[in-house]
């Protein structure tokens, strides 16, 4: 069986990719009229206006879902800034214009919304599968903030290097936003993201998933 599903209304196509779901809810709370899990098909998109439907799609912080209108127009397009949200005892949220390469450089794929587990124990690395939520997995200590290296972010491509055992390494102009705090934790055109789950340093890469001997 796929892992894209797909839900056809007369103007707009959605589709919903289950494992790329970190099942946040933001599309029930938004449209339960559209997104309602206890009814079959849980996708209704002539449920709502195609413009409240993409509203909600482009809300998803995992990407999970997608849409195609049906003439063709209003394709998806990145957010004028790069951001990666850290979720609390949960994954790396990214927007923007996101390139994702192996360790040697080679595009695996491009994306606008992206989950990405910072756990350690995702069984479909690099993304989330809410592994952290069996785990236990949480942030040891309040996220570590760094003084911010770009007064203003300009407009550009982030590229997510995902180095061999070892962290996400972000190039590019990006924000790295703490929203329990409230806080940048930085604002860079370089950074290494824990994805170990072992770093004193969250969201910060601080080499620890040399001593646990991570593999990725």
């Amino acid at each position: 069986m796929s892992d894209i599903h797909h839900y056809r209304g007369a103007e707009i196509e959605v589709t919903w990719n289950k494992h790329r779901c970190t099942h946040t809810a933001v599309c029930l709370r938004s449209r339960p009229e559209v997104f309602d899990t206890a009814a079959k098909p849980w996708v209704k998109p002539d449920a709502a206006s195609a413009e409240a439907v993409i509203e909600t799609v482009l809300a998803c912080p995992s990407g999970a879902l997608r849409f195609t209108r049906k003439d063709g127009s209003g394709a998806e397009t990145p957010d004028g800034t790069n951001v990666v949200v850290i979720a609390p005892r949960g994954p790396l949220y990214l927007r923007g214009d996101i390139d994702v390469v192996d360790a040697d450089g080679n595009l695996l794929f491009s994306d606008t919304r992206l989950a990405l587990c910072r756990c350690g124990h995702s069984e479909r690395k690099p993304f989330c599968d809410n592994t952290h939520r069996k785990t236990g997995f949480a942030d040891e200590a309040p996220l570590a903030a760094r003084p911010a290296a770009l007064e203003e972010l300009p407009p550009g491509k982030v590229t997510v290097r995902l180095a061999p055992n070892g962290p996400l390494i972000v190039r590019g102009p990006v924000e790295v936003v703490d929203p329990v705090g409230e806080q940048t934790c930085a604002r860079t055109d370089k950074v290494s993201l824990c994805r170990c789950g072992a770093s004193a340093s969250k969201p910060f890469c601080d080499g620890s998933h040399n001593g646990i001997e991570w593999k990725s």
